[in-house]
């Protein structure tokens, strides 16, 4: 069993020990304390990390009542020193203390208790049951966690045992038999809970929620704390300062100003589709003009470079709206397209020209009788389904 420190005092970050068991593993060791600092992976937080002498430790975790460090070599003496990396250790304190307080605002503002945590490298998590969330009552949550955190209300932790903490109100009931470890903010929140924790609300610095999203019936919060929440202000600050000075406005003036370039832009593709349109029906009408007439209807077979795949379809479907008219379009550019088309009337269906196509050159394709393609061809594929699909439509519209 491994004394853990930390329940006394998250602030400790150096420490003597004793070595009870060191043993190999995965290119790293493990070594057991008869007491540590370090914290595990548990409850929805990651473990310290630091150091056992001259050798890093780079996970720690739980296994039973003992705690196993891993250690990046083996340890040569059977007493030695641990040092907590103190940056990484109050980050984890500040979040999961946040953690406490928005998760009881959330109970306050909106009858809404989480069912899990996740600390997380860059953001947190709470999974609340909250089916009805809104912007409102998620901005009051945070209002009233921040007002906690303001009034710098004390944290303190005790220990208790199980029957002991039935009879506490407790946000959520605890699972564990025997000892129960509580974290109490004055006044506002009381759980258990077996992590580190700063001793006053004001250490928390800030609860900021960068967003909210429906989950399995209820409401993924995302939050950042303290240093994390002074990081994302200044990243959100950073960048509205470069779109501001892209777009020659104060970054007040961001959204308006983006939202007269989308309508602009709207309006500029509406006009340029406008225009698209006219020029492939000169396009297609050129094309059949100047296509070879074996019979009353004109087979059309051309090959193009350097257009997109949805203007190639569009334009197939401009000659289908001419009389008479098939046509077999193919984009040159690797992964190579086909399409074709018909117009109205004509005892040719696609659709099973596409199926024997595809059998054929066991490729991917579909559309219905008057349009079908399909795409990811090479380019001798190309050649060959254009050839066998301008002798299978020939067969059936020339006498």
């Amino acid at each position: 069993m491994t004394e853990r420190l930390y329940f006394a005092d998250s602030y400790l970050t150096e420490f003597q020990a004793t070595v009870l068991h060191q043993f190999p593993l995965a290119q790293r060791y493990g070594v057991v304390l008869d007491r540590t600092a370090f914290y595990p992976t548990s409850g929805g937080q990651p473990h310290d990390v630091g150091t056992l002498e001259d050798s890093r430790v780079l996970d720690v975790y739980e296994e039973g009542e003992r705690i196993v460090h891993v250690a990046e070599v083996g340890l040569q003496a059977q007493r030695v020193a641990g040092r907590i990396e103190w940056r990484r250790r109050f980050d984890h304190m500040q979040q999961h203390s946040g953690q406490h307080i928005l998760s009881q605002a959330f109970v306050r503002v909106a009858q809404a208790p989480t069912v899990s945590f996740h600390l997380g490298d860059e953001t947190c998590t709470i999974d609340t049951t909250f089916p009805h969330p809104s912007d409102a009552l998620v901005r009051a949550a945070e209002e009233l966690a921040n007002q906690v955190v303001f009034d710098d209300r004390p944290l303190k932790a005790w220990s208790v045992t199980a029957e002991e903490a039935r009879k506490l109100e407790l946000r959520k009931e605890s699972e564990r038999e025997g000892t129960v470890r509580v974290i109490e903010v004055e006044g506002f929140d009381l759980s258990p809970c077996g992590g580190t924790h700063v001793r006053r609300a004001g250490e928390v610095g800030l609860i900021a929620i960068r967003g909210w999203e429906r989950y399995k019936g209820g409401c993924r919060v995302e939050f950042v704390c303290g240093g994390r929440a002074l990081g994302a202000f200044r990243e959100m600050q950073d960048l509205a300062s470069r779109a501001g000075a892209q777009l020659s406005v104060h970054p007040r003036e961001i959204p308006a100003h983006v939202e007269k370039l989308l309508v602009e832009s709207k309006e500029r593709g509406r006009r340029a589709q406008l225009w698209m349109n006219r020029a492939l029906e000169q396009e297609a009408l050129a094309l059949r003009e100047g296509s070879r007439a074996r019979t009353e209807v004109r087979i059309l077979r051309r090959f193009f470079q350097g257009r997109e795949p949805e203007e190639l379809r569009l334009l197939a479907l401009k000659l289908a709206a001419l009389p008479a008219t098939v046509s077999i379009l193919g984009l040159e550019d690797e992964p190579c397209q086909l399409v074709v088309s018909r117009s109205a009337g004509l005892p040719v269906p696609l659709n099973e020209l596409m199926r024997e196509l595809t059998q054929r050159l066991s490729v991917r394709g579909g559309g219905r009788p008057d349009l079908v393609q399909c795409g990811g061809l090479t380019r001798s594929q190309l050649d060959e389904a254009c050839q066998f699909a301008e002798h299978w439509i020939a067969r059936r519209v020339i006498a």
